[in-house]
């Protein structure tokens, strides 16, 4: 199974856990990642995850997400097929970021596309051909299959 985590997503485990949806979807991020390193999933890894975590002011959190990358199976570079697609994700009122991150997704066929975000989730269903769901939908969807 093919899965690509947004930035949200990689993120998360850093936010404040003393919110219970925060906590549970950590969890549920965590046990993704423990499958990716099992091999039970693979992980999509983009040119826009990179940006955005070389963007990112924690150093700590940067290069702990940066190791990800090297745990990828396939690595998604800038092309003008993911900008096309990207416009027209951005047309049904997805961000810029947001829909190059789709658009990354999309490109590689992959199975999921997790994020945290509920706007990108409420936003990216409009989108035929991507299962757009919250780490916690997935797992959920994952143990009903």
């Amino acid at each position: 199974m093919l899965i690509y985590l947004d930035n949200c997503c990689f993120n998360r485990p850093y936010d404040d856990q003393s919110y219970e949806k925060i906590f549970l979807e950590t969890q549920a991020k965590l046990y993704i990642q423990e499958n990716i390193l099992s091999g039970k999933y693979k992980l999509v890894w983009s040119y826009i995850l990179q940006f955005e975590n070389d963007a990112n002011p924690y150093i700590t959190h940067k290069y702990e997400i940066k190791k990800w990358k090297n745990m990828a199976s396939q690595l998604v570079s800038a092309s003008e097929e993911i900008i096309f697609k990207a416009k027209e994700y951005q047309a049904v009122g997805l961000h810029v970021k947001d829909a190059l991150h789709c658009a990354c997704a999309f490109s590689v066929k992959a199975n999921y596309f997790i994020t945290t975000d509920k706007q990108l989730i409420k936003s990216a269903h409009k989108i035929a051909g991507l299962n757009d769901v919250n780490p916690l939908t997935f797992i959920q969807e994952e143990v009903n299959v």
